[in-house]
């Protein structure tokens, strides 16, 4: 099986090709840069093939797709900066990745009748109530822009193809890149106290757990909508943050706020992130492990 994941620069991307190459298939990366410009640590996704791709490019596309001739395409590349795509002079690049790069790629895949997974979020719901998200749920209401252009790019996907994967993650950490874990370590080491909202709710997911799971699915033709977060229950950023720092071994005082007194956002976020994730039973698939546990390795691999 030959994959071709796209957005090798990012967090996701760089442990999907590293769990390809431990299963012994073939991947070939791409993202915008020349040539990958991930983190250099020495993993199988610095050493496999890479080749240029910018997504908003409908030529380049087609024909770097039908030189690769994939069998599947895992597309992780996305605008994901939610505050900087509120900006006027930013939208229209943020749909050109979003939505129009996403619709590029799926014409493409639907030729070589080839799969494709697509990562999506659960910012295409409004984040309202308490009930978790089912993934099959269509009440779509983004909250702001990069919301509704990755709902664009869902709807490219399901209007063009059969033989898709939808997975709708949140709250992301990984090696390559920047984090909301990163961010807590490095302002805890700096601060005294720090303040985290308590009203947001959800659960992480570890982008190293994540691509087990994509390459499973892709393994199958078990197609449609699924939720994929880490198991554990769910938690506030307030609690994350508090996890985050015990076991850090980090001294460092977490004040909850609500999201009303933190301010600071441009963009609207949901206070609901719940994802019902048991789809993935049902189809055999094994979940992630916990969160809890998903930290514990993180902070080793990132502290190692």
């Amino acid at each position: 099986m030959k994959v071709l994941v796209t957005g090798v620069g990012g967090q996701l991307g760089h442990d999907v090709m590293n769990e390809l190459a431990k299963r012994g298939y073939e991947g070939v990366g791409s993202d915008i840069a020349p040539a990958y410009a991930g983190i250099a640590d020495g993993s199988a996704v610095t050493t496999m093939p890479y080749v240029q791709m910018d997504i908003t490019d409908s030529n380049a596309v087609s024909a770097v797709i039908e030189s690769v001739r994939p069998d599947v395409v895992v597309h992780c590349a996305a605008w994901t900066a939610v505050d900087l795509a509120e900006d006027e002079d930013k939208q229209p690049k943020v749909r050109a990745i979003n939505a129009k790069g996403t619709e590029n790629i799926a014409k493409v895949v639907k030729a070589l009748d080839a799969k494709m997974v697509y990562i999506s979020t659960d910012y295409v719901f409004d984040g309202q109530g308490s009930e978790p998200w089912k993934p099959d749920c269509k009440d779509y209401k983004p909250l702001n822009v990069y919301g509704q252009t990755k709902l664009e790019g869902e709807l490219a996907v399901s209007g063009t193809l059969e033989k898709f994967f939808i997975v709708r993650i949140a709250w992301v950490f990984g090696l390559n890149g920047k984090n909301f874990i990163k961010t807590m370590l490095n302002v805890g080491r700096t601060h005294d106290t720090v303040k985290v909202v308590n009203d947001q709710i959800g659960t992480p997911t570890y982008t190293l757990d994540l691509s087990r799971l994509l390459v499973d699915m892709i393994e199958t033709d078990k197609y449609g909508y699924y939720h994929a977060t880490n198991e554990g229950g769910f938690i506030s950023w307030y609690d994350f943050t508090k996890e985050i720092y015990r076991q850090a071994g980090l001294k460092t005082n977490v004040l909850p706020v609500t999201t009303a007194e933190y301010g600071l956002s441009k963009a609207a976020r949901p206070f609901n992130s719940r994802l019902d994730k048991s789809k993935l039973v049902e189809a055999g698939f094994k979940p992630l492990p916990t969160w809890q546990d998903a930290l514990s390795r993180y902070l080793k691999e990132i502290e190692g």
